[in-house]
């Protein structure tokens, strides 16, 4: 690593030497001024020689982070092509224009900023020492962390909101003419993540929608250590219908410069998406830890150096009589020793020393404002009397948000025109309008993407995934995006969202795996999403208003998930058409439980389609003599430790009834939630199979069901 940190920068200063002055005529300056064109030298040699301090702080083991941009130094112009206001989502080699982008801001000290990034300071400004990320609010750059493309959905959805938020209105901290910059590598524009992005972009513009993002790929041609064909990118790409495509050579300056230029100007008049590949070269290997002579010919590392994109611009600007080799190589090295000596500074400040600071951001929550935001009323908003069905409580509730809110959206599959497949959302958008309730297309990737996008634009949209098994495909946006932009920018950018989903089991007569999927594993172990699992239809209503005040309030990522079973349900018992309830205007809290019923002789815990059948269960065995409370969790993230534990400890003995799978299922985290907190009295729990759920009568041989619970429940009451 020393190695070649040394030889890039003696070859760089051999060369610069060797450079003649008066080679490169005006002309060749394409009428950029020398002052612009020594400042991208500048914020080129900046990134420069943070990749070489991070690589030095490694070595030393001061530092903690060395995937670098030496050779990607072009993008800095493309930052100048942009305006400072441009929302950015950057390639993690995009640190020329990190540098460039925060130099027009005289607040911003970009060295310092990248140095505490890369060794793990807690005054990291926009991380706060949990990660090294390109970030900035002050310059509008929303952080990124590597998972492979995985926010070109969300670049796609913040430039459908930017014009959407103009129109209904809504204040957002991005100018309406902004056009959305979105880098990546040539390796990542091979991900399903990207490719169905762009097809979301060009899909939008096709219908007339504006969609004014500027998809940047920064080809080095090679991911790692896989090359990639030098015409792959332009193939792929350069062809799309609806796709403007551009070209530059990222190591020379002013074919950057003019070509981004033209690229930017374009999706700002146009509004429409434009793809520019950027052909750069990767110098210094992948990380830090890379040989890259392993995998590569020294005939193809020696050409990269060749195309040094610092190097490139010092021969433009001595060619052009703008600045002579001993000026540039004194400008060099006064960026190096100032580097050097912020980085000797901020190596020592102080790291994140416990978990709580770690967590922090994760979960921020003040309930007094969540309730007083959950209750408010809209204009005409009457009181819930009539009673309803969980669908219906749902429908009723989303019309009076969205009368209430004007930065309300609710979006998704089929839930405009049709209203839903369960009629969950018919009549809004006919009420609303198409502006407020709207189809997307086909990808779930894409309609979470449009959600991340418009939580940053100043909505707080309420997606709907259409199936619970429909959503694991997309679930990155969730994980990787969602749940970490508070985490990664320390509060300081947030996605508020409340994703709804149709799922879990049980179904008469429609399905298979697909439609009724149980697995909610996937969404409990994402750190501070809030998961909602209502049964009833007064909780429903409640528990949504409460999401919704949550995401609004401290920016969190609520889930959703709706019984679908339970979507149309009238009767407990046959005949009794007990279910439906009136919304009674009540504020359910975040991470509170519901009981029925004070029997003094087992505890049943559930949830979702477990309610019901926990009450009918515990009518059975009341009828021989044991009296059963029942506690509805309602979420079950976070948990109602609090509420679990009273429960329990009113009897003595806990039934957990989970309609999810034994292994990695609810029941688990709450038996050890029990554990935990000191419940010395029995436990057991009874659950679905470990199993995928087939078509037909033969999905009741794997689902937990009412005989299962009665058994369990005997078994339990006879110890």
């Amino acid at each position: 690593m020393t190695e070649q940190r040394v030889d890039l920068d003696e070859r760089f200063r051999t060369a610069v030497s060797a450079v003649e002055a008066g080679r490169a005529g005006a002309t060749a300056l394409a009428g950029f001024g020398g002052a612009e064109l020594v400042e991208l030298f500048e914020s080129q040699a900046t990134s420069r020689h943070l990749d070489l301090a991070a690589r030095r702080l490694g070595v030393e083991r001061r530092g903690y982070y060395s995937i670098g941009s030496s050779g990607h130094e072009g993008n800095a112009a493309v930052a100048a092509a942009l305006r400072v206001s441009d929302p950015a989502l950057l390639h993690y080699r995009s640190g020329g224009f990190f540098v460039q982008r925060c130099r027009q801001l005289p607040e911003l000290d970009p060295i310092r900023d990248v140095l505490l990034g890369v060794v793990a300071a807690v005054a990291d400004p926009i991380s706060g020492g949990r990660h090294k990320v390109f970030g900035s609010k002050p310059a509008g750059i929303i952080p990124m962390t590597s998972t492979i493309a995985s926010h070109l959905p969300r670049a796609v959805g913040l430039a459908f909101a930017l014009e959407r938020a103009a129109r209904l209105g809504i204040s957002s901290e991005w100018p309406a003419d902004s056009v959305v910059l979105c880098s990546f590598g040539d390796a990542s524009a091979n991900h399903s993540t990207a490719v169905g992005a762009i097809n979301t972009a060009i899909h939008t513009a096709h219908q007339g929608v504006p969609m004014p993002v500027l998809f940047v790929c920064e080809d080095n041609g090679i991911g790692l250590s896989v090359p990639t064909p030098p015409d792959w990118i332009e193939q792929a790409y350069g062809v799309r219908l609806g796709l403007q495509y551009f070209y530059a050579d990222g190591c020379d300056l002013i074919d950057t410069l003019t070509t981004a230029s033209a690229a930017a100007h374009w999706v700002r008049k146009h509004r429409k998406p434009a793809f520019l590949r950027l052909r750069t070269v990767r110098l210094l290997g992948h990380a830090g830890s890379d040989v890259e002579s392993a995998y590569r010919r020294p005939a193809e590392i020696s050409a990269d150096l060749d195309r040094d994109p610092v190097l490139s611009t010092a021969r433009i600007l001595i060619g052009a009589g703008i600045a002579t080799a001993d000026q540039l190589l004194a400008r060099y090295d006064d960026i190096a020793q100032r580097v050097t000596d912020t980085a000797e500074v901020v190596w020592r400040e102080p790291k994140l020393a416990s978990a709580g600071a770690v967590i922090a951001p994760l979960a921020p929550t003040h309930p007094d404002e969540i309730r007083a935001d959950a209750v408010r009323t809209g204009p005409s908003e009457a009181a819930g009397a009539d009673r309803m069905t969980l669908a219906q409580a749902i429908n009723h509730t989303l019309a009076d948000l969205l009368d209430r809110d004007p930065d309300i959206l609710v979006f998704g599959e089929d839930v405009g025109r049709k209203g839903g497949v369960y009629g969950v959302t018919k009549g809004l958008q006919k009420r609303f309008g198409s502006r407020r309730v709207f189809d997307t297309l086909l990808d779930e990737q894409s309609v979470l993407g449009t959600a991340l996008g418009a939580g940053l634009a100043g909505f707080v949209p309420i997606p709907e995934i259409q199936y619970l098994a429909y959503l694991h495909n997309a679930a990155d946006q969730l994980r990787g995006e969602a749940a970490t932009l508070s985490f990664f920018s320390h509060g300081r950018f947030r996605n508020p969202m409340v994703v709804r989903i149709a799922g879990l089991a049980y179904q008469k007569g429609f399905g298979g795996h697909f439609h009724n999927d149980n697995a909610l594993a996937a969404l409990r172990d994402i750190p501070g999403l809030v998961l909602a699992v209502p049964a009833r239809a007064d909780d429903a209503a409640a528990m949504l208003r409460t999401c919704v005040a949550a995401a609004r309030v401290d920016g969190r990522v609520c889930v959703f998930v709706e019984p679908i079973a339970l979507y149309h349900t009238r009767d407990l018992h046959i005949g009794d058409d007990v279910w439906p309830a009136a919304s009674t205007g009540d504020h359910v809290e975040l991470g509170r439980a519901r009981s029925y019923g004070d029997g003094a002789d087992l505890t049943i815990v559930t949830f979702g389609n477990g309610v019901p059948m926990s009450l009918r269960a515990a009518h059975r065995l009341h009828e021989h003599g044991h009296g059963v409370r029942i506690l509805d969790l309602r979420w079950l993230a976070p948990l109602p430790v609090t509420d679990l534990l009273a429960q329990a400890r009113a009897t003595g003995r806990v039934l957990v009834v989970d309609e999810t799978r034994r292994s990695g299922g609810v029941s688990e985290a709450v038996c050890t939630a029990l554990l935990d907190g000191g419940f010395d009295g029995r436990i057991a729990r009874v659950t679905s199979a470990d199993s995928f759920i087939p078509l037909g009568p033969a999905a009741a041989t794997v689902l937990l069901d009412e005989a299962a619970i009665v058994t369990a429940a005997g078994k339990l009451l006879a110890e």
